[in-house]
């Protein structure tokens, strides 16, 4: 019969660790796919885009850039500007000074997020080559 090896009890976290993978600053209001896409390119367009460029870039129906620029603009991200009436009126959208601010603070955090990621791939590869390093395989003599 083999015993299970007694897990290794966990270090208490400390008050500088509590929320360290919270990623406060993603922001759902940017966080949704089309609004991130609405925002990376205004972003970088900084005269701002018309309607139906903004539409063909973002892949979205007119209903959706609608929607997506009204929650946008409620949140003082995005400002647009109706040019003529009618048939000939034309929309400009483009980030406010705190759309461009609260975008860099988002893409930060993403930013953050990779870097953890990719420190975690690292200890966890390096687990596996020392495991395997450690535990000959069956059959293999050292």
């Amino acid at each position: 019969m083999t015993r299970k090896p007694k897990p290794t009890p966990k270090p208490e976290l400390g008050s500088e660790e509590r929320g360290r993978f919270a990623y406060d600053a993603l922001d759902r209001t940017i966080h949704e796919r089309a609004r991130l896409g609405i925002m990376a390119s205004l972003a970088a367009h900084a005269d701002g885009l018309l309607f139906p460029d903004l539409r063909r870039l973002c892949n979205l129906t007119d209903g959706n850039l609608n929607r997506h620029l009204q929650v946008l603009q409620e949140a003082g991200l995005v400002e647009v500007l109706k040019e003529g009436q009618g048939r000939t009126s034309q929309s400009t959208s483009r980030l406010t000074r705190r759309g461009r601010a609260e975008l860099a603070a988002y893409v930060e955090a993403l930013e953050r997020v990779v870097q953890d990621a990719a420190a975690a791939r690292q200890a966890l590869d390096g687990a596996h080559v020392a495991q395997r390093s450690a535990s000959p395989r069956p059959g293999w003599s050292t």
